[in-house]
Formats: C-alpha cells, structure tokens, sequence
C-alpha cells in the first residue's frame, strides 16, 4: 500500500473513525496502516511506502504501541534522499518500505538503504537493535551498518540517564506568532532577551546578532512573565534540521553573561536544558554541550530521527556519561579554549568519555 499522507485534527471523523477500531493516530497514512493490520489473518502480510515519521516521537506512541503489539517487522528499507518519493506532495521527510507480518515471533530484521528501491547497503540484526526491549517509547531504530551498530553500543554503555543528572529538557516557551504584539526588534528597559535558533553558532549564543531578521526581545508583562527564565547557564538545542544538513544534533551553551540581564526568553524552536526551570552550574553545561555536539551522539540520534525535527522527548531517552565526566569534559574546554571544529570536539570527549576515544570515532566522524 502507498497511503495517503495528511494531518488530521484531533476531532476530525478520520481520527474518530480511527479511535472507533482501536487505533489512536495523528495522520492518514497511519490511520490506513492500522486498519490493514486489522483486515490481516494470522500470518498475512502488510508491505507498505510511508513517511518515516511512525518510527519516532510521542506523537507516534500509541500507533507503535498497537502496531508492534500486532505485527512482526521483517524488512525496513530507508530512501536515501529527503522528499524525493513524495516532493509532489509536499512530504519532506525520509521516506521508508515497512515489510512485517501478523502475529509471529518477531525474529531477526532485514535493514538496507539507497536512492529509490535500489538497496546499496543491507544488513540483517537482531529485533532488539531496532526496538530496544527497555525503551518505553518503543523507538524503531535502524543502525544500517556495523558502523552504525559501534555506536548504538557506545551511547547504550553511558551510565546515565537525564534524571540521574537532576536535569531536565523542555522546549522554549515562546510560541512567537502566539504572542506578537509583546515582540520587539529592540531591546529596552522593559523587555527581555528573546533567543532563536538563529543566535546559535559554534556551541554559543550570539545575540542579538545573526537571527536573520527574528525580533530580538520580548515585552515583559503580565502574559509574558511565564515564559521566561531566570538568567544562568543553559544548554540548547534546535529542534529542526533538515536531513542534508551536516549535523542533525546541534546544541549550544548560553552562559550567564550572554545577555547581561535577570531574565531571558527562548523561542519554541529550542530544546532547553534546565535545572527546576534554573541554570546549570557553569562546568556542567559546558560538558553537556560538548557531548552533544560528539559525532557519536550525532550518528545515534540520526538512527532514529528520520524526520526533521529532534524532539524534548528524544533528548529525555538519550543515554549520557555521569555528572562528573561531563564537569570534567566542561573543565578540559576551560583550559583549553573553546573546541575549533569537530575533530577538536570528538578529541576533547575522548579524554573524558569512555568509547569516545578519537581513533575509535573515526569511522564515524563523517
């Protein structure tokens, strides 16, 4: 099957049609994969062309959740260029073949890529590589190559999770079209510093410079006091890249000293790592950033992360070293300046970071 790619709103009749034979969605195509499942006897089998987009992220859960629990997968095949199945209809996302079964045991998985159907690399793994049995956001990932199998096993030896750290990630509250009359191109008196993704470059903040014309404050107000922060030190992600883009993970350090004020906003197409809604301690945003912007966490993240955009949640599921070797990361980038490239950045980790050793990450670095 090759179905039809549309949102649909939450009280659309396709989602209540949808919701009526068990399966809970966010977009026709998986709406026409649920009700193929079910049209499914034992041991029939569904081969369809979709979006990649099932395979990650919360929005996504619930349709993963009733088609893993029904459905054997036996072959994901990954186009290697963004859009070009579907660019007639306006699908900017990698797109993939799902071959899988009903009921069954799930057994080993075929995985292959390449322009068009033309697989140029295959591999055969095992179903726990793909779905891995502790994650309970049942990401299907798709380590294509040994390469990519080297570090899946690196991020999955890292000892912590983010909990462990006391961290927390969330988006920036800013939704800009939400709240344009409390934007300024200027900062005044009354206002705080407004970060966009546009200020990111090179692991820091440059603002008010480089947001390619974005406002560069934010009125303070009654509306807009909740959505901003105390000053301190942050770590940032964008949330959306594009696949041809050379990095799909790419996190900077805004500091304290960044913007010179009590407050600072950041827009909604930030992923914010914060302490309680509160700064981090200086040496372990350094570290954290440092990590993040790794090749390694870099080839893992695009495992999963078909689609455009790196989600609070993704970033949540990510595995990460202790407290102390990021503080230790953080203070190797004191003594020794601020990484020049990513060669620096993956030889700076390898001091502190167990498996990321720069000879090791080499075939990676890309």
């Amino acid at each position: 099957m090759n179905p039809p790619y549309r949102k649909i709103g939450a009280y659309s009749h396709e989602r209540a049609a949808a919701e009526r034979i068990g399966v809970r969605v966010t977009n026709l195509y998986t709406a026409f994969l649920g009700a193929a499942v079910l049209a499914l006897a034992q041991g029939g089998q569904l081969s369809a062309i979709t979006p990649r987009s099932f395979t990650n992220g919360p929005y996504f859960l619930p349709f993963r959740r009733f088609f893993l629990d029904r459905m054997s997968l036996e072959l994901v095949h990954v186009y290697e260029r963004r859009g070009e199945l579907f660019a007639d209809a306006d699908v900017l996302q990698e797109n993939v073949v799902v071959r899988a079964v009903r009921g069954g045991c799930q057994g080993r998985i075929r995985l292959s890529t390449g322009r068009a159907a033309r697989a140029e690399i295959v591999s055969v793994v095992e179903a726990s590589d793909v779905i891995h049995p502790d994650d309970p956001q049942l990401f299907i990932r798709i380590p294509i190559d040994q390469a990519a199998a080297t570090v899946a096993g690196r991020i999955a030896r890292l000892p912590a999770r983010l909990t462990d750290l006391a961290l927390n990630v969330s988006t920036g509250r800013v939704v800009d079209f939400r709240t344009r009359e409390n934007l300024r191109s200027e900062m005044s008196h009354d206002c705080a510093p407004l970060i966009y993704p546009g200020h990111l470059s090179a692991g820091r903040v440059r603002w008010p410079c480089g947001a390619d014309r974005k406002p560069t404050a934010l009125v303070m107000n009654d509306a807009t006091r909740s959505l901003v922060l105390p000053s301190g030190d942050y770590v940032l992600v964008k949330r959306f890249s594009s696949k041809e883009e050379r990095r799909r993970v790419s996190a900077a350090q805004f500091r304290e000293g960044d913007v010179g004020t009590e407050v600072v906003a950041f827009e909604n197409h930030l992923n914010v790592f914060h302490r309680a809604n509160a700064g981090i301690e200086p040496a372990l945003a350094t570290g954290l950033t440092i990590f993040l912007n790794t090749s390694t966490v870099d080839q893992f993240v695009r495992q999963f992360s078909g689609h455009t955009q790196i989600n609070a949640t993704d970033l949540r599921l990510l595995r990460y070293p202790d407290r102390a070797t990021l503080v230790r990361l953080g203070g190797l980038v004191t003594s020794h300046g601020w990484p020049r490239d990513q060669r620096d950045i993956d030889a700076l980790a390898g001091e502190c970071v167990a498996g990321f050793e720069p000879d090791t990450l080499s075939e990676v670095a890309g």
